[in-house]
């Protein structure tokens, strides 16, 4: 598994706390970082966690997006083939956990940090950030989906006055316009978060995750892994799949009932 430090991952009591540490530099990301981004989700996916919450080390950025020094004197070529698809590919897997995921925005929210935000289920913004997507300032486009999954969840208007007019939105403004859900005073982003997370935590987990999976189908995300996904844990759970492997091992027809399940019609 790619490792990276400053992207810092630990699970308890059913909760995943990601942190982006390299305040030093708002922290942007780099290539390692978005390299290291994917195993991270890999494993939360995996882990007994319930819920994710997402933040930012320091109260000055919660993420600025792509670090300009890691991409700025990329090849054309190895700018759209790797950095853009590696990018697409982690926050992705990010946007696609089965967990929840909180978003604390205890710090400004711009370019890409606004597009990695756009994966959380749920964005808590301390009152002080602002949030923008200022690429075509610097000739470039919001590259990871800012064009796309931030439309499907803020709308086209919200989006077109970000990264064509230029605006750039305070936390209140930002909550009106629906881009973020919960605005908290400076320094409590991350007690918000945990007592957001104690509710999703007392819910029944297989139905959360599964409710999550549709509320992502219907918007456009995943929406072809989701119904085979689905479809397929209906079929596991079914006595044609326990017949079907019988008849394979014992090499014999299979018998399948015409209805299957734990209970047949009368």
């Amino acid at each position: 598994m790619t490792v990276d430090p400053r992207l810092d991952l630990s699970i308890n009591a059913g909760i995943a706390r990601l942190t982006i540490r390299r305040p030093d530099k708002l922290n942007a990301l780099d290539a390692d970082m978005v390299e290291a981004l994917l195993p991270l989700c890999h494993r939360i996916e995996r882990s007994d966690a319930r819920v994710v919450i997402l933040t930012g080390e320091g109260g000055r950025s919660f993420c600025a997006g792509g670090d300009i020094a890691a991409w700025s004197q990329l090849p054309p070529d190895d700018f759209s083939r790797h950095w853009l698809r590696d990018g697409h590919a982690a926050f992705d897997a990010l946007a696609r956990l089965v967990q929840p995921v909180i978003a604390v925005l205890n710090g400004h929210c711009l370019g890409g940090g606004l597009e990695l935000a756009a994966c959380a289920d749920y964005r808590l913004a301390e009152a002080h950030v602002r949030i923008g997507l200022p690429e075509t300032s610097l000739g470039i486009i919001p590259g990871w989906s800012g064009t796309q999954r931030t439309v499907r969840r803020f709308g086209a208007g919200v989006v077109r006055r970000m990264a064509l007019f230029g605006e750039v939105f305070d936390a209140e403004e930002a909550q009106r316009l629906g881009l973020v859900d919960q605005v908290v005073p400076t320094g409590e982003g991350m007690a918000a978060a945990e007592a957001l997370a104690a509710k999703v935590t007392a819910r029944a987990p297989r139905a959360t995750e599964i409710t999550k999976m549709l509320i992502n189908a219907a918007e456009g995300e995943e929406r072809e892994r989701v119904l085979e996904v689905l479809a397929g844990g209906v079929a596991a759970a079914s006595s044609d799949l326990r017949e079907g492997l019988s008849a394979f091992r014992e090499k014999r027809p299979a018998r399948f009932d015409r209805i299957s399940g734990s209970q047949k019609a009368e």
